[in-house]
Order: C-alpha cells, then sequence, then structure tokens
C-alpha cells in the first residue's frame, strides 16, 4: 500500500497550495503541513520553502517527485489489477495531429479485442504531460516537445513538417524564402501545442519570431484551421499527413529548411507503461 503521504505530496506539487491541496484530499490544512513535515524528517531534507510568500519545491522536492509518480502509477494499477475482471484497460492520450488524422487505424483495430477497455484524450502536449504527471494517462502519443531525461519514451513514427496553403495561393507546391511568409497571415495552434512549439523553435533558430508576421491568429481547431487555409485566409505550418487530408490544401517548403519529427509514446518511468504501449501496437 502506497504511503499516504507520498499522495499528499504529490497533491501539493501539483497545486503548490496547502490550503487547495488539502480542499482536495478532503484533510485540513494542518494535517497536509504535518505529512510534508513527517516526510521531511524521515528524509532529513526540505521539499518546500516560501519565497516572497510564495511557495517552491526544492531540488530534492523534484527528486522525490519523479520517484513519488512512479510509486503512485503502479500503486493505482495494482489496484486495478486486484479488483477488475479479465479486461486489461488502457488510459491513453494523444495530441491533436495525432489523434485526429494519425492513430484511428491502431484504435480501431485494438478495439476488436473485447478484453480490453480503452479511453482516449485527445490534447495539446502542455495538458498531456501533466495528465500523466498526475497519473490519470498510462502514455501518450505526443508530436511535441518533452524532457527526455524525466519521461521515459518510445518512438511511433517520424514525420514531415511542412507550409500549408489553398491551391489558388502563390505558394502551392512550391520552395519559397523564409522572408516571404512574413507577408502573410498565419494561423498557428494555441500556446502548449507541440506543434506550435516546434514552429516556434524552428522561427527562432532563423532569428525570427511570430512577430514577423503581418497578423498572427491561434486556433485550437485543426479542421477550422484547414477550412481557412483552403479559403485562402491565411497559411499555416502542420504535418504532412494533414496537408495530405484535403485535396484543397497543398503543401509548400522553405528554402533549406526540412523539419523532420519524431512522434513518441511517452510514459513515467519506473512503471508498467511501455507493456501497455506493446499490447495496443500488437491488437
Amino acid at each position: 500500500m502506497l504511503d499516504y503521504r507520498i499522495i499528499t505530496f504529490l497533491k501539493l506539487c501539483e497545486t503548490m497550495n496547502y490550503h487547495i491541496a488539502g480542499d482536495e484530499l478532503h484533510m485540513t490544512q494542518p494535517s497536509v503541513t504535518n505529512h510534508i513535515k513527517s516526510l521531511e524528517q524521515e528524509y532529513a531534507c526540505k521539499f518546500f520553502i516560501y519565497n516572497n510568500k510564495k511557495l517552491y519545491m526544492t531540488k530534492e522536492a523534484f527528486i522525490l517527485k519523479d520517484y513519488a509518480m512512479a510509486a503512485y502509477y503502479n500503486d493505482l494499477e495494482l489496484r486495478n489489477n486486484l479488483n477488475k475482471s479479465n479486461k486489461t484497460t488502457i488510459k491513453m492520450g494523444a495530441t491533436k495531429t495525432i489523434g485526429d488524422f494519425v492513430v484511428k487505424d491502431n484504435i480501431v483495430n485494438f478495439l476488436k479485442n473485447e478484453n480490453y477497455e480503452f479511453s482516449l484524450i485527445v490534447d495539446n502536449t502542455e495538458h498531456l504531460l501533466k495528465s500523466l504527471d498526475n497519473n490519470k494517462l498510462d502514455f501518450a502519443l505526443i508530436e511535441g516537445l518533452f524532457d527526455k531525461n524525466k519521461y521515459g519514451y518510445k518512438l511511433y513514427s517520424t514525420e514531415k513538417f511542412v507550409g500549408i496553403c489553398s491551391k489558388n495561393h502563390p505558394f502551392a507546391n512550391k520552395s519559397i524564402k523564409i522572408q516571404d511568409i512574413f507577408n502573410e497571415s498565419i494561423i498557428v495552434r494555441e500556446v502548449g501545442s507541440g506543434t506550435r512549439a516546434i514552429f516556434e523553435k524552428e522561427l527562432e533558430k532563423q532569428n525570427y519570431s511570430l512577430k514577423n508576421f503581418k497578423k498572427v491568429t491561434s486556433i485550437s481547431s485543426f479542421e477550422l484551421i484547414k477550412s481557412l487555409v483552403i479559403e485562402n485566409n491565411a497559411i499555416s505550418f502542420v504535418y504532412d499527413i494533414i496537408s495530405k487530408s484535403d485535396e484543397n490544401i497543398c503543401s509548400f517548403e522553405i528554402d533549406g529548411i526540412h523539419i523532420m519529427k519524431d512522434f513518441n509514446y511517452v510514459f513515467l518511468k519506473n512503471t508498467n507503461a511501455k507493456n501497455l504501449i506493446n499490447i495496443f501496437e500488437r491488437k
């Protein structure tokens, strides 16, 4: 059985507020404080400190958090296995590119086996990683950037990143100079999206930013982005699989820039999640 002080510790890491952590755990604030103090005494170090009335985690807290997240995940899985029927439950997350355009066939094949229960959350990279940290997912399939020192990961595929425009746009099916794109209106995903992070990072490498564009619009829906691009209102940058999803969309490239990015399964280290990924892939 997992030490309940670890659950308290993880909740405080999540909320960074003793009062809120207590409310969410149905505990008093002094009880939360006592759990944390008890852990600090046991491990002979401080996990949380105040600076200018704001709570911060120490470096020791980050070390414990990595262990605690895996321990909590394994405890939940053990409880599941002890109290369930013969069915295995898999909780998966996927970024929007992957959830909407990539992983459908995998899910259809997986669901043919009635011995498994399955849930899929489609969200941006930032939110999925938080869900992993809070043990709400077994693994996530993402195209975004993540800390490879913190998480375990397994390659799913490598995909091309391209510009998209309408088939009537001057950029259609061409390779253009990077300076030309800044005369256009551009649509990007919301902050926290892997697609946006990759594009912004590439701009930074070329000593540019989104501020260089004539107009920037942020939209979280790929379907709406596609519609606006097709109507020749803007350009966008996405994975090639999206450009191929509609005959009214054309792709373009920037001279000298060829972006290939990995789609990865991401999971907490020291957990059974990799076995669940293997189950998902072969069904």
